[in-house]
């Protein structure tokens, strides 16, 4: 318990400094410190401008001895511009120069504009935690984090996701508006463009406490009657007709096991996040949306009549009884 609270505070020390930069909301900030606190991967999706990138800059700077690449994806990229590529030189011979993979944080900006081709490169680094490239396998550096963003809006010039990358990240979040009062925040705190220097934003914990942290997560306890309910709402996306949740016809395909996996996973953090060393129901509840919303595949039926996965997941939650 002292552990736990010690890095609860440290977590809000961190939650603090981005928040000089990334005004308001908190949901995301802590999607995304569950995500690193898990060892995952977090996809923002949300329109331009509301400070996606922003805010993985912000986290980034929040981690004293930490390194962070960005990938700007474009229809251009190449695998080798991503992972590395073997190089010869009379004098040295071959010798492998690393792409901007190998950092702990990853930035992939706009991570839908590259073809198929160029995001199979992050399968292997964002599954494994290494990197092959010619003949050799090179491990990433730990703790090892991609925060990818995307925005809904274009349809021309952009490729959608291949399901096994997306299954790959840990959380989906939407990142909407900011509401009025932040928007005032906002407005004064950058009425001239600012740089992240500006900003103030200062290194509050170590590399190595983040190490100590994914390590420290998986002790946190969950109770059976608490693992039926987990188990419970996962099977409830696969056979939503079982729950009574009419909603559900327009279900294609449901959550993997991955998913019960995450949903364990996402509330132990939430736990660790709140001081305790134990999960409660309403911490699988407030991971339930990130983890399950890009893991449920509508039907085309679905897709046409515009039916919203985070409603389905909502219907989901109100039917399921905590066992």
């Amino acid at each position: 318990m002292k552990q736990i609270e010690y890095y609860s505070k440290k977590i809000n020390k961190v939650k603090e400094e981005i928040h000089k930069a990334f005004i308001g909301q908190d949901e995301v900030v802590n999607a995304t410190l569950k995500g690193i606190i898990c060892n995952g991967h977090v996809l923002l999706e949300g329109v331009p401008g509301i400070g996606k990138t922003l805010l993985a800059l912000a986290l980034a700077r929040t981690i004293k001895g930490s390194s962070l690449s960005r990938i700007q994806f474009t229809p251009d990229l190449l695998p080798a511009d991503i992972t590395g590529v073997t190089i010869y030189e009379e004098r040295k011979g071959f010798y492998v120069e690393k792409g901007p993979v190998f950092a702990n944080f990853v930035l992939a900006d706009e991570i839908n504009r590259a073809p198929p081709k160029v995001q199979s490169a992050m399968l292997q680094a964002m599954q494994e935690r290494q990197v092959t490239i010619g003949n050799e396998t090179f491990n990433l550096p730990r703790p090892f984090f991609v925060i990818a963003t995307q925005n809904p809006l274009e349809t021309k010039g952009v490729y959608p996701l291949p399901e096994a990358q997306v299954d790959r990240f840990l959380f989906k979040v939407n990142v909407g508006y900011p509401n009025k009062d932040h928007e005032k925040m906002i407005l004064y705190s950058n009425m001239e463009i600012k740089t992240m220097d500006q900003f103030g934003v200062k290194a509050v914990v170590h590399i190595n406490d983040l190490v100590k942290l994914q390590e420290l997560v998986k002790t946190i306890k969950i109770a059976m009657p608490v693992k039926r309910y987990i188990v419970s709402l996962v099977n409830a996306t696969r056979y939503p007709d079982r729950y009574d949740i009419e909603e559900g016809r327009y279900v294609k395909w449901g959550a993997s096991p991955r998913a019960t996996i995450f949903l364990a996973l996402g509330a132990r953090a939430t736990a660790l996040m709140e001081g305790r060393d134990y999960v409660i129901p309403e911490d699988v509840r407030k991971v339930a949306y990130d983890v399950l919303r890009h893991r449920i595949l509508l039907t085309y039926e679905g897709k046409a009549k515009d039916v919203q996965v985070d409603d389905i997941i909502r219907k989901i939650i109100e039917r399921v009884p905590v066992i």
